[in-house]
């Protein structure tokens, strides 16, 4: 092997820097070990070397916007800049806004909320809820969840065609399934989408952090995502896209920093101009720490380099995806098939156990975190569960019947930061439970499985 195959082996197989990389947390049974956090489709941990940007910005930190001091410039100058790191992170058009929010649901809120009145939506019941829920009742058409993703494109352009009157319409699709991780045709679904005359939004909350989001390339209208799964600390999001819409709209928020001019009028009523840039839907005094963190991960994200990203990523997903084919009793989930392309993320459901009950002894007796439950994606989880798609429960008894479905789901999310020593670990904590059980009781409080002391 010569010296740079051996340095780009050794680039596949390092992870990068992140926060909490050497947290012990303590077992059950006794002793403590390194946390393994594979929980990072709900927030992932921040990166290093963002947390040392944000750090080595906090003495600086100032008032943003007409402010005369150094600290207020420098703290705006950031803040704006933030922007432009962003803007170019997305490939974005030279006409597109960036428009920072607290979250991905937040900025669906937002686009929501800038419809034009006649606007008709276009949603899979397949979306995480932070897509599925923000738009008017009235106006929605929930698409039924399609089995490859060349059904979801012609599943879609049947409900374009068929849509009465022809308004303006807007599709909302994600871009990799928080469920699943498996990855979605959104260039397919925009063609069809501007081919029928509507627009799209691009819920990319668990696509930025694992590959490269172009809303060029993909011919998006707008992308909406997140700072906390983009290995950025504090409650940041981004919307970014078309303005047309969204200078039309009323602000999302009343208050300073949406109004260019305030006048109060004889008759006692107030006027105000508002802004017709992005600072029209930002008002009130923004998250400078959080827009910076944002454009420091994707910076880091970019110098890192989503090729070598990507690769390691796919390591990490055959070896669990394998590890778990050798477990008889599990069994994954998916909504393409096993072949589809996807994310860090994968979902599955062990026989015998209820999900809730196997989820608390990863984390109590090996120190692995995931998640269990329906994952905010409701509809998704019970389709391929195969449940009552009206059930309400998002948790069930400690311990399901032998053979019995679970009602529920386990998750297992990775990325950038993940040890392979932590991929490992959690196959073999999947193993001996199933072949040898929890070690330790458990019960049910406030309805989630704990340990019993």
């Amino acid at each position: 092997m010569s010296v740079s195959t051996a340095a780009a082996d050794r680039s596949v197989c390092s992870p990068l820097p992140v926060l909490g990389r050497d947290v012990t947390v303590p077992l059950v049974t006794g002793g403590e070990v390194t946390y393994a956090a594979l929980d990072y489709a709900a927030s992932a941990p921040a990166l290093q070397r963002v947390w040392d940007d944000v750090a080595a910005y906090a003495p600086y930190y100032g008032s943003v916007h007409r402010g005369a001091g150094y600290l207020s410039q420098l703290s705006t100058d950031l803040f704006e800049n933030a922007r432009g790191t962003i803007a170019e992170f997305l490939d974005c058009r030279p006409e597109d806004q960036v428009i920072f929010t607290r979250s991905t649901t937040d900025s669906l809120n937002l686009l929501a909320a800038a419809l034009p009145a006649d606007c008709r939506v276009f949603v899979f019941e397949t979306e995480h809820h932070a897509a599925l829920l923000p738009w008017p009742e009235d106006r929605v058409t929930c698409l039924d969840a399609p089995r490859t993703p060349q059904e979801a494109v012609r599943t879609l352009e049947r409900a374009l065609a068929d849509r009465a009157p022809h308004g303006p319409a807007l599709v909302c699709v994600t871009g990799a399934s928080n469920v699943t991780g498996e990855l979605w045709p959104v260039r397919e679904l925009a063609a069809a989408a501007h081919a029928h005359g509507a627009r799209i939004v691009l819920d990319a909350a668990q696509l930025a952090p694992h590959h490269p989001v172009s809303v060029r390339g993909l011919d998006v209208d707008w992308v909406a995502f997140s700072g906390h799964k983009l290995y950025a600390p504090f409650g940041s999001g981004v919307l970014a896209g078309r303005a047309d819409w969204l200078r039309r709209a009323e602000p999302y928020l009343a208050g300073g920093g949406a109004s260019r001019k305030v006048t109060r009028l004889q008759d006692g009523a107030v006027r105000v101009d508002w802004h017709e840039s992005a600072a029209r839907h930002e008002a009130g005094s923004p998250n400078v720490i959080g827009a910076y963190s944002i454009a420091s991960a994707c910076t880091a994200l970019t110098q890192a380099g989503f090729d070598t990203l990507v690769a390691r990523e796919q390591q990490l997903i055959r070896r669990i995806r394998e590890g778990l084919a050798e477990v008889p009793e599990a069994r994954v989930l998916s909504l393409f098939g096993d072949d589809a392309p996807r994310v860090g993320v994968i979902s599955f459901v062990v026989e015998g156990w209820n999900s809730s009950h196997f989820a608390a002894a990863l984390s109590a007796e090996y120190g692995i975190g995931v998640r269990d439950g329906l994952f905010c994606a409701h509809p998704l989880v019970r389709l391929l569960l195969g449940g009552d798609p009206q059930s309400q429960g998002e948790c069930g008894a400690p311990e399901a019947a032998p053979g019995e479905t679970s009602l529920n789901a386990i998750r297992v999310s990775f990325g950038a930061g993940t040890p392979d020593e932590h991929i490992e670990r959690f196959l073999a904590a999947v193993r001996e439970l199933v072949e040898n059980g929890a070690k330790w009781e458990y019960r049910t409080e406030g309805g989630r499985c704990v340990p019993a002391v």
